[in-house]
C-alpha cells in the first residue's frame, strides 16, 4: 500500500486474548498487511489493561493498583514499571514483524475523558470530580503519547502513524453518569466544550498524521469528535439507530472515515462476509451516499476489542474483517 495513504481497508481495535506478544504480533501484521495495529494482551494481568497500560505511559504522573482500581501514586511503583515493561515487549514484537514496512500503522490509548473517568485521585475518588486534576491528566497524556508516537516512528520509520484514543466512557462523561466511589451518586456532566477542547489538545500531539476515536458504547457524540479534530471515528455498527443518521451522514461529507465495527468481538458464528457489511450498505442507502464512496469513507473492524474471544476465533475475526473489506470494495451496492 501506499505510505501517504492514512487508512487502510480494514484493521482490529486493539485488544487481543493471550499473552504472547510475539506470537499476536506475526497475527495481527500477517492479516492486515496493509493496516496494522500494536495489540493490547489484558490478560496479562494489571499494566497490562487498558487503563494501567495508558497510565504507564504517562509523563510526571505515575498511578498503582488499589483493590477498587488504578490510583494517582507519588512515584512510579511496580505496577508503573509492569506496565512499561510490557509495553517495550509488545513494541520489540510489532518492531520484528514489521521490517521494511511502508503505510498506515495504528496504535491505541485511552483518551483523556475515560482516563480521568477510570483514574482515582489519592482521596480514592474518580480524577473526574476534579477539574484540575482533569487538566493535570490531560497534560501528562498529551506528552506521554507523543513520546510513544516518536518512539515508534524510530522503530517502524516506513509506518504513517494513526492515533486511536479509545473513550468508551465519554457518553457517560457527557451525561452525568459516572458512578462516585460510593457508587450512590454520580459526577455531574462535564460541559461539551471543556470536554472537546481537551480532546483537540490531545489529539494535537499527533498533528502529522490521523487520530481516530473509538467507542463501543451507545451514542456516540459523532460531531462533537469531529469539531474536535478526529479524522475517524470508530464505533459498533450495531449500536447506531436511524437517530444517527443526520450527524453520520454530515461526519461522512465532511471527510470523516467510519471504523465500522461490525464482526462480533467474543465467540460465535461468523456469516459470510458479504452478510457482515450487509449493515454498511444499509446505511449508506439510508443516508443517499453514492455507492462509490463506500471503500473510499469506510474501514472494517470487529465490534470492540477481542480480548474476551478465544485465540483461535480472535484469528478467524480478523481475517473475516479483511474478506468483508473486500466484499464492500467489489460490491458497493
Amino acid at each position: 500500500m501506499n505510505a501517504d495513504l492514512p487508512f487502510g481497508p480494514a484493521t482490529g481495535i486493539g485488544s487481543m486474548p493471550g499473552g504472547d506478544a510475539r506470537e499476536t504480533a506475526k497475527t495481527v501484521t500477517g492479516t492486515f498487511e496493509d493496516f496494522p495495529f500494536l495489540p493490547e494482551l489484558p490478560a496479562r494481568g494489571p499494566g497490562a489493561d487498558m487503563i494501567g497500560r495508558t497510565a504507564g505511559m504517562l509523563v510526571e504522573l505515575y498511578a498503582r493498583v488499589e483493590p477498587s482500581g488504578w490510583r494517582i501514586g507519588d512515584r512510579p511503583g511496580r505496577d508503573t514499571k509492569r506496565a512499561r515493561s510490557w509495553l517495550g515487549e509488545d513494541l520489540d514484537a510489532l518492531e520484528e514483524f514489521t521490517q521494511g514496512y511502508e503505510g498506515p500503522l495504528k496504535v491505541q490509548a485511552v483518551g483523556p475523558w475515560t482516563l480521568a473517568a477510570g483514574l482515582e485521585l489519592r482521596n480514592g475518588e474518580s480524577s473526574l470530580s476534579d477539574a484540575g486534576a482533569c487538566r493535570d491528566l490531560a497534560a501528562s497524556l498529551a506528552e506521554g503519547l507523543r513520546l510513544h508516537l516518536a518512539e515508534l516512528a524510530r522503530r517502524v520509520p516506513g509506518a504513517r502513524l494513526v492515533l486511536q484514543l479509545d473513550e468508551p466512557s465519554l457518553t457517560a462523561v457527557l451525561r452525568g453518569q459516572v458512578r462516585t466511589a460510593s457508587g450512590y451518586r454520580t459526577h455531574r456532566a462535564v460541559d461539551r466544550q471543556i470536554v472537546e477542547a481537551t480532546l483537540r489538545d490531545v489529539m494535537g500531539v499527533h498533528a502529522e498524521g490521523p487520530v481516530v476515536v473509538h467507542s463501543c458504547a451507545p451514542d456516540v457524540p459523532f460531531a462533537l469528535l469531529r469539531r474536535a479534530g478526529a479524522a475517524a471515528v470508530s464505533f459498533d455498527l450495531s449500536l447506531l439507530t436511524e437517530r444517527d443518521d443526520d450527524t453520520i451522514g454530515e461526519a461522512v461529507e465532511a471527510g470523516t472515515r467510519l471504523f465500522a465495527g461490525v464482526v462480533p468481538g467474543t465467540d460465535g458464528p461468523l456469516s459470510d462476509p458479504a452478510g457482515s457489511v450487509m449493515g454498511v450498505r444499509t446505511l449508506w442507502r439510508r443516508l443517499g451516499l453514492q455507492p462509490g464512496l463506500l471503500a473510499r469513507a469506510v474501514t472494517i473492524t470487529p465490534s470492540c476489542g477481542l480480548a474476551g474471544a478465544s485465540p483461535e476465533y480472535a484469528r478467524r475475526a480478523l481475517a473475516h474483517c479483511v474478506r468483508a473489506a473486500r466484499s464492500l470494495a467489489d460490491n458497493p451496492e
